[in-house]
């Protein structure tokens, strides 16, 4: 079993017939396009730090099936351990890249599937969890990426898939056939899509008895005839497209990536059918699926967080004002909002435990707590970083404008030479190191990555009343109440 390189994974890609659209065309070569290639370079990361010795207790695992050696990514949660590289994994990645690697949807739904599938073959004797271990060695096996696809565009959220006006805004089963099942519909806002080998659909709520043909789960080329994906602007990205601009980019190497898939009545053979109607299993797969992400963002939005807090010390140090106090106090409390994130994704690691199926799934409520937390903590970080950058970060000339002949001044000025007098610092950093430091804080902060930080940490594994919801579920509200009236001596 051999583990792809960043470089294999590249070439990997460019064997798909994956259909992309972008500005209302059709793109050919998506994987060398400006826009899309620093995602591309995300997921890649994922694939070279495997191969570094330094790294491989958190990048690699031992398959529980196999035995072989394979990227964690593809692994399934064997012990608490496992669940807590995972997020120390995770950290890494977010410091190595300062954006969204896109492969932890994938990760959390291999996960979520093995567990569920396993639990409705008990009830319904059916086999779907021979059907997905299949599917996983060939995962392991080949090394490849699995976009887990879960959010519908859901329509009027008010009503239940089978009650909205166009049965298309629910993913669904349009056609059953002996040899397996034909879908249409979309999954929207789906990361890293382009840049996935498999797509792992899953049911987006809860479903009842009329919502049958809603509850499926599969796995499926992301270039299988009938899918093609319309890719998701960020803020700034035609910033990529311009020449001479890689200090306006802020992170010209990494970025992020959502798409919207449409699956335009496609089929999908039986053996890659996971779940198909057994609506009473929906919410299961929704819950794990959410639980996992939710874990997830204790990692990579911390990693990610590491690097707006090295960001913001530098734009303070190259304004001369690292000594400052109140400069100090500020990156302390940085450090304190980020660390404290970290620990909630490892405390629902550490309280993990073993499902019905061996695979391991986090606590719950820490779960949902550590995500509600993320939809905080990363906006009051950004608000520091910025108010320790100053009004450059976001009025700076173009990096065109720093390196312009054109001549201006009376003494033969020319517009850089201008640019880059009136823009110094302390002295002992460059200008231009000065702007490349602004223009990373803006791609961070401002949310010309969006899909890496601050824009994300709200919406990402889903919105903050997704997990309030869940905290009033797990939180135990009447076994406390039970607790006060034993110390009051309430009896009733």
């Amino acid at each position: 079993m051999t583990m792809m390189t960043g470089e294999q994974y590249i070439e990997s890609l460019r064997k798909l017939n994956t259909r992309v659209y972008m500005f209302g065309e059709k793109i050919e070569n998506w994987v060398d396009h400006p826009m899309i290639r620093p995602s591309i370079n995300c997921v890649a990361m994922t694939y070279e730090l495997a191969h570094k010795p330094e790294y491989a207790d958190l990048m690699t695992a031992t398959s529980h099936i196999t035995g072989e050696t394979v990227n964690r990514f593809t692994n399934i949660h064997q012990n608490t351990e496992d669940l807590k590289k995972k997020v120390k994994m995770q950290r890494l990645l977010g410091q190595k890249t300062a954006s969204c690697f896109q492969r932890c949807v994938g990760m959390d739904a291999l996960n979520a599937e093995y567990s569920t599938t396993y639990e409705i073959d008990e009830k319904y004797g059916t086999n779907y969890h021979e059907n997905f271990k299949k599917y996983l060695i060939m995962m392991q096996k080949e090394d490849l990426v699995a976009d887990g696809a879960m959010t519908d565009p859901k329509g009027d959220r008010s009503r239940a898939p089978h009650g909205q006006d166009d049965a298309d805004l629910f993913l669904r089963i349009v056609e059953r056939r002996e040899d397996g099942i034909v879908v249409r519909g979309a999954k929207c806002h789906q990361t890293g899509s382009i840049n996935s080998h498999w797509h792992l659909v899953m049911p987006t709520i809860s479903m009842g008895p009329d919502d049958k043909d809603y509850a499926i789960s599969f796995a499926c080329p992301s270039d299988a005839d009938g899918i093609y994906m319309i890719y998701g602007r960020q803020s700034c990205d035609t910033r990529k497209l311009e020449d001479d601009s890689d200090i306006d980019v802020g992170n010209s190497r990494f970025g992020g990536q959502e798409a919207l898939v449409v699956f335009d009545d496609v089929f999908v053979p039986n053996e890659y059918i996971f779940m198909n109607g057994e609506y009473d299993f929906a919410g299961m797969l929704v819950e794990r699926f959410a639980g996992f992400h939710r874990q997830s963002y204790g990692g990579c939005k911390v990693g990610v967080g590491d690097v707006v807090i090295g960001a913001a010390a530098l734009a303070a140090e190259y304004n001369g004002v690292e000594k400052a106090s109140a400069v100090k106090d500020k990156l302390i409390e940085m450090t304190h909002l980020n660390e404290t994130l970290y620990s909630c994704g490892l405390a629902c690691s550490t309280e993990g435990y073993k499902t019905a199926s061996g695979g391991y799934f986090i606590d719950l409520l820490l779960a949902n707590v550590c995500k509600q937390n993320i939809t905080r903590f990363p906006y009051e970080i950004v608000r520091l970083a910025e108010d320790l950058a100053g009004g450059m970060m976001v009025t700076l000339p173009a990096q065109k404008d720093f390196h312009s002949d054109l001549k201006v001044g009376k003494n033969g000025e020319t517009i850089g030479d201008v640019c880059n007098k009136y823009f110094v610092g302390n002295g002992k950093c460059s200008t231009e190191d000065r702007a490349r430091v602004m223009r990373l804080l803006e791609n961070l902060c401002l949310g010309t990555a969006a899909v890496g930080y601050r824009t994300e940490s709200m919406h990402g594994a889903g919105s903050p009343q997704a997990q309030r919801i869940m905290i009033q579920r797990q939180g135990n509200i009447e076994g406390k109440k039970e607790l006060a009236k034993d110390i009051a001596r309430i009896t009733k």
